[in-house]
């Protein structure tokens, strides 16, 4: 039989929507605490520090925050007192992989430091650090951050012999994300667990139609539901519309959770569609999964195998025959079918598929 143009009813047009192939690019607060480790040039004990960030990823691997800290160190001088040191600046962070877990990153920031010594001195001067450190996405929202920098000041008036300082700042907070939605946390926009795929529950497919009483066409669906009512003999169809069973089956709307290759809730009557046509017509079919351009392309291929698995064992356990099923393939990012330089385009790449097979 000539292959047709195959989709229709199964998924009734919605795309397969990845979620976590999209970085999370909500902007987020980073609050933190630390301690300091002052040079000898101020005669200044080591001290706490405490911080805040505002700032979003503008990449999967580059974000950029906006850093107010603070410490308050004493002096080691018999009189006592304090140097007070506020900072504030623009830090950049480049992610070194897309993985899940923990994320190795790089810093550079830049910004100035107001040093206030005894209430008396009060001067600004050029702030510069540089640093590395790590972070790791517990959930959709929250991400734990460790890292340690060096910073430089220059500073020509706080004291008359010395004209800059330096410190070394360690430190640990959280990354928290604002606003709903968000494709993926911190962590890269194909984080995924990458494991066995996960069996979903077994769900009982909707039972065959009985025989309809008007069916003028005779395509076994009744005229009442018939969107086709012309239909040529013999022509295979959904049973839900009555029109063509078409080549490809775009499973729009199959998506999935945060981090997982688990099937999202909204998926199952989706699926189910697919369950009651391969049922009730002699076909075979392979299960093909692709992900956009975002992301390595080893990393996009086993995202696109594992969630192509993950829809066949839906399609196995729900009573579907293992002769109508010839296999997955995954693709990664090698067949879009829109662009990847618009978040609409790259939703639509980001799809499943049941391909007919002659």
């Amino acid at each position: 039989m000539i292959r047709k143009v195959l989709f229709a009813a199964i998924a009734s047009g919605v795309a397969f929507q990845a979620v976590a192939q999209d970085y999370d690019d909500r902007f987020y607060l980073s609050p933190y605490v630390g301690a300091v480790v002052t040079d000898s040039k101020r005669d200044v004990e080591n001290a706490g520090i405490l911080g805040l960030g505002f700032g979003k990823f503008i990449t999967p691997r580059v974000s950029l925050e906006l850093d107010v800290n603070r410490y308050d160190a004493d002096l080691e001088l018999a009189s006592g007192g304090s140097w007070e040191v506020t900072g504030i600046g623009l830090t950049g962070r480049l992610f070194f992989n897309d993985g899940p877990g923990w994320r190795p990153f790089g810093l550079l920031g830049l910004g100035t430091a107001k040093n206030d010594r005894d209430s008396s001195r009060d001067n600004n001067g050029l702030d510069f650090k540089a640093g590395l450190g790590l972070q790791n996405a517990f959930s959709e929202r929250v991400s734990a951050r460790i890292e340690g920098a060096y910073r430089y000041q220059k500073d020509d008036e706080s004291l008359a012999s010395e004209d800059d300082y330096s410190d070394f700042i360690a430190g640990a907070g959280l990354v928290v994300a604002l606003g709903e939605g968000g494709a993926a946390p911190a962590v890269s926009p194909e984080a995924e667990d990458l494991g066995e795929p996960k069996s979903m529950p077994v769900e009982e497919a909707p039972p065959a139609p009985p025989a309809p009483s008007n069916d003028d066409d005779q395509d076994g669906v009744d005229n009442s539901m018939d969107k086709c009512p012309t239909t040529p003999s013999g022509e295979m169809v959904q049973k839900t519309d009555g029109c063509p069973v078409q080549e490809v089956i775009d499973l729009r709307g199959v998506n999935f959770d945060f981090d997982k290759c688990n099937l999202r809730p909204d998926a199952i009557a989706i699926l189910n569609n697919a369950v009651a046509v391969l049922k009730g017509n002699d076909i075979t079919v392979s299960v093909e999964g692709h992900t956009d351009a975002r992301g390595t392309d080893a990393y996009n291929q086993k995202l696109s195998e594992c969630r192509a698995n993950v829809v066949k064992d839906y399609l196995l356990s729900n009573g579907v025959e293992a002769g109508k099923l010839s296999g997955t393939q995954g693709f990664g990012e090698a067949k879009p079918i829109d662009s990847n330089e618009t978040d609409a385009g790259r939703a639509n790449n980001r799809r499943t598929e049941l391909v007919r097979q002659k």
